[in-house]
């Protein structure tokens, strides 16, 4: 099987290399930094769409595929490895459901466990929480997810049969007569037969210059992490935007700003400020645990946060699976796999239409 060259080596671009070496497939990955180290390492881990009745089915699509088989999933990385990505089913609660009748008919359709907890209920699970709700949405089967080590695991499993290059940037593509021929990069120039673009918020940047890009853009967030003691916060929880995420360890996150900053990825006082206190309010044991870092990272935006999963019109053999912007984590497995499916030109686990290039997004 001829090459494949894949772009990016975040979580989408890890995951792909995996399918598609997995397959038999000859595949080479290049990554203009270091994998693993840009919004997959920055973000929370959550695995589900937060307020996942919001989003349209496409997005839902993806992350139902992907949340049936995390778990056998995660298993595997760490038999492969012994890098555990700490899966970890520790349930979500939703403390302000703004539309309740539409979370539960969204369940019902989706056969997603949802239970409405009352004050007595939620005070039984969640201690220390101190938020005025009159009830909330727990559900039960929602897992996170300890991104860092999972983009270690992915690095470990794919490394002895994908060709790594890092810190190598991408240039330029190489399309002549209709069809990609490879890249250019900072090193010189690389022919592969397919070429697939996994760079996240990087995407348009390097597509543009083909005469035409998708619509995605850099959003950013900013999280803090909390030096907290295992067992203090047991579940993960979501309050007006924010969520809060407790790991095995104990430490504790809370995110994430959304912020139209173009490309600047720093950190702002005013965002840690604004953390804090909604941490602070939510758990207020949290005043009395320290500041373990503060960081920001470059969320892939897209119009309705559904990818672009697909080929690339005009330029045959070069494809595109990026854009997923608060959900690359929970809809990973079935990105990679469904792109690896259109590639290889096998029955594919989703209809591919909704994720096209020229598919409508609003």
């Amino acid at each position: 099987m001829k090459k494949i060259l894949i772009i990016g080596g975040g979580v989408i671009g890890l995951m792909t290399a995996r399918e598609l070496s997995q397959a038999g497939a000859e595949v080479a990955l290049i990554e203009m930094g270091s994998t693993g180290k840009e919004s997959s390492w920055a973000g929370g881990g959550i695995l589900s769409p937060l307020y996942p009745w919001r989003y349209r089915g496409a997005v839902t699509a993806l992350a139902s595929w992907s949340q049936r088989i995390y778990p056998e999933f995660c298993e595997a990385l760490f038999e492969e490895t012994g890098v555990d990505p700490e899966y970890n089913r520790s349930g979500l609660m939703i403390l302000d459901p703004d539309a309740p009748d539409l979370a539960l008919n969204w369940a019902e359709t989706e056969q997603a466990p949802i239970e409405v907890l009352d004050r007595a209920a939620l005070a039984e699970k969640e201690p220390g929480l101190n938020v005025d709700t009159d009830g909330a949405l727990w559900m039960p089967e929602v897992a996170q997810i300890r991104n860092p080590r999972l983009t270690k695991a992915l690095h470990a499993s794919i490394s002895k049969r994908v060709e790594m290059r890092e810190r190598e940037e991408v240039l330029d593509l190489q399309v002549e007569d209709g069809r990609v021929r490879g890249v250019t990069t900072t090193s010189g120039a690389i022919e592969a037969e397919h070429v697939i673009v996994c760079t996240g918020a990087w995407t348009a940047q390097l597509l543009e210059k083909l005469g035409r890009k998708p619509d995605i853009r850099p959003v950013r967030g900013q999280m803090i992490l909390f030096y907290a003691k295992p067992g203090q916060i047991r579940h993960l929880s979501l309050y007006r935007e924010r969520y809060v995420i407790p790991r095995k360890d104990g430490r504790v996150l809370i995110g994430s700003t959304l912020e139209e900053a173009g490309f600047e990825k720093r950190t702002t006082a005013e965002a840690k400020e604004e953390l804090y206190r909604v941490a602070t309010e939510m758990f207020p044991l949290l005043k009395r645990t320290p500041i373990e870092d503060h960081w920001a990272g470059l969320r892939p935006g897209s119009p309705s946060g559904i990818p672009y999963i697909g080929p690339y019109p005009g330029a045959e053999g070069l494809y595109v699976n990026a854009g997923h912007f608060r959900n690359g984590l929970v809809t990973g497995p079935a990105s990679a796999r469904l792109i690896a499916d259109i590639v290889l030109e096998r029955q594919p686990i989703l209809p591919p239409s909704a994720y096209a290039l020229d598919s409508p997004r609003t």
